[in-house]
């Protein structure tokens, strides 16, 4: 039986919030997706007996690893649609989050099998984001925030932890694009904001940004 859409916005929400265990809160779904804990508490009863999660009742959720990869390749249609938008449709990548959201709801395997065949099969979506393959892999990054780094560090911008369309018009108006070369010139003991320098010229990010910039050493 095909998934509904909004079954399909609470596994996305799974893939996102579940920590190394394989556990998520009711708690925290509930902020996540901003719907009430009774109707959070009923979905994921649901999700039980299909064998998504495991339910307890005052007990946080255990993603089974069916439970993992039905999310993963919700997340993958996402990611492959965003590439997609970017790389065959000349979008920004400030501009596609919205649609991708939209089409991930398809449910043709094919169309996106297609999709990841004209693309070369990409393994990162236009975020920096790994992309799921069919069986709902993921590669796994070893990165770390940019507001954890220290003053005279050289690391590689990899990726956004939040696709936020005000983010990434910020990181636009100052040319800070993925695998841009970064210095760490300056942290500020005031409010953290970080003065850096990219190809030659020097910039200032607030730390509401420097941790939501992923890198690389």
């Amino acid at each position: 039986m095909k998934t509904t859409l909004t079954e399909e916005n609470y596994l996305k929400a799974l893939f996102h919030l579940v920590d190394n265990e394989g556990k998520v809160t009711i708690n925290e779904l509930s902020k996540f997706l901003n719907v009430k804990m009774p109707s959070v508490n009923n979905m994921m009863k649901k999700f039980a007996d299909k064998t998504w999660v495991i339910y307890e009742t005052y007990k946080p959720l255990v993603v089974t690893e069916k439970g993992k990869r039905e999310a993963a390749l919700v997340v993958r249609k996402h990611r492959l649609t965003e590439m997609f938008l970017v790389k065959s449709m000349n979008f920004g990548w400030e501009n596609v989050h919205e649609i991708a959201e939209q089409l991930e709801h398809v449910h043709s395997q094919i169309f996106f099998d297609k999709m990841d065949e004209i693309l070369d099969y990409p393994k990162f979506d236009p975020h920096g984001e790994p992309i799921p393959d069919k069986d709902g892999n993921i590669i796994a990054q070893d990165l770390q925030k940019l507001s954890d780094c220290n003053v005279g560090e050289t690391v590689i911008f990899t990726s956004v932890t939040l696709s936020d369309d005000a983010l990434l018009n910020y990181l636009n108006e100052r040319k800070l694009l993925l695998n841009t070369r970064i210095k760490i010139l300056k942290i500020e003991d005031f409010d953290k904001s970080v003065t850096i320098e990219i190809e030659g010229k020097k910039e200032v990010l607030s730390r509401k940004a420097t941790e939501k910039i992923l890198v690389k050493k």
